[in-house]
Order: structure tokens, then C-alpha cells, then sequence
């Protein structure tokens, strides 16, 4: 019996690695400016080397204007990769996104197109994203995991199977 529930732990585990290659907290408040209502990637999961188009349904509450930053950190482990500070507008330029500020009041949904390196270490990573008004309050708040571990499923993927 004891090897029949583990069996059946492992398989859930594996279930559950497969099922949650990334996924994403609103870490924000109910008083920020910006609200995210949800973010769609495909492919999904993201795969290296291949282009990954994020869609971001967000309300906006409050106008955003030049100046609004986003401070980024990406984490592997408890290291990190990368700590740095944009400015929103300038990069929503940049990227010839479809919103530009000032951004007003009202929902908004944004669709981006990124080429993924397939150089990409096969790990979990954590990116936290903390934006930030004009006057420096606090505009938004996301944490995001992705999981670019190889899956364990692929034990079960013999060649020998049928």
C-alpha cells in the first residue's frame, strides 16, 4: 500500500510540474493605479528560441504619466540576475506598444511580441516587477515564476512504451 501512494504522489507531482510552467500574483492593492486583471502568454508554456506574445488585460484607475517607472528584478534562486529600474512610458516607445502615456483611465489590454534566446539555463526564475507614479507612490505590484526545467514527465516518455 505504502508503494501505491507514493506511485500516486510522484504521478500527482509530475501532473503538477507539467500544469505550472509560470504563473503570476497581483501583489498590488485595490488603491493602485494600475490593476492587472490577467496575463495570457502563448506559446504555453514558453519555449527558448521561439517568439512568445504576452497579452495584459489591466484598469487603469488613475492617470499615468511620463515619469512612471518599473524597478525589475530577476531572481534565480536567490540570486539575482538583474536589478533594474525603467521608465514605463520611454519603454512602451521603445517596444511600439499600443498604449503611450499619459495613459488614462479605463481598461486596457496590450499584446507584445518577444523572441526568446534559446540560451535561456534551464531553471525557475522569479521577476518582480514594483511600478511607481511620477511622485515615486506605488502604481503596481507582480511577481511572475517561470519554469524552464526540463519536465520530469519525460521519465515516463519511454521509448519502449506503447
Amino acid at each position: 500500500m505504502y508503494r501505491l501512494t507514493s506511485l500516486f504522489l510522484l504521478a500527482f507531482s509530475v501532473l503538477q510540474v507539467n500544469a505550472a510552467s509560470w504563473e503570476y500574483v497581483d501583489c498590488g492593492l485595490p488603491s493602485h493605479p494600475l490593476q492587472i486583471d490577467s496575463i495570457a502568454l502563448f506559446p504555453d508554456p514558453p519555449l527558448p528560441g521561439q517568439d512568445l506574445t504576452v497579452t495584459v488585460k489591466a484598469l487603469v484607475t488613475e492617470s499615468i504619466e511620463e515619469g512612471a517607472s518599473a524597478a525589475v528584478t530577476v531572481k534565480l534562486g536567490l540570486i539575482k540576475l538583474l536589478q533594474k529600474t525603467f521608465d514605463v512610458c520611454e519603454e512602451a516607445r521603445n517596444a511600439n506598444a499600443t498604449v503611450s502615456c499619459p495613459v488614462e483611465p479605463g481598461p486596457y489590454e496590450v499584446v507584445q511580441t518577444v523572441a526568446l534566446p534559446n540560451e535561456i539555463p534551464k531553471a525557475k526564475f522569479v521577476i518582480l516587477v514594483r511600478g511607481f507614479t511620477v511622485a515615486e507612490e506605488d502604481m503596481m505590484c507582480l511577481d511572475l515564476k517561470i519554469d524552464f526545467m526540463p519536465s520530469m514527465s519525460s521519465i515516463f516518455n519511454s521509448p519502449f512504451s506503447t
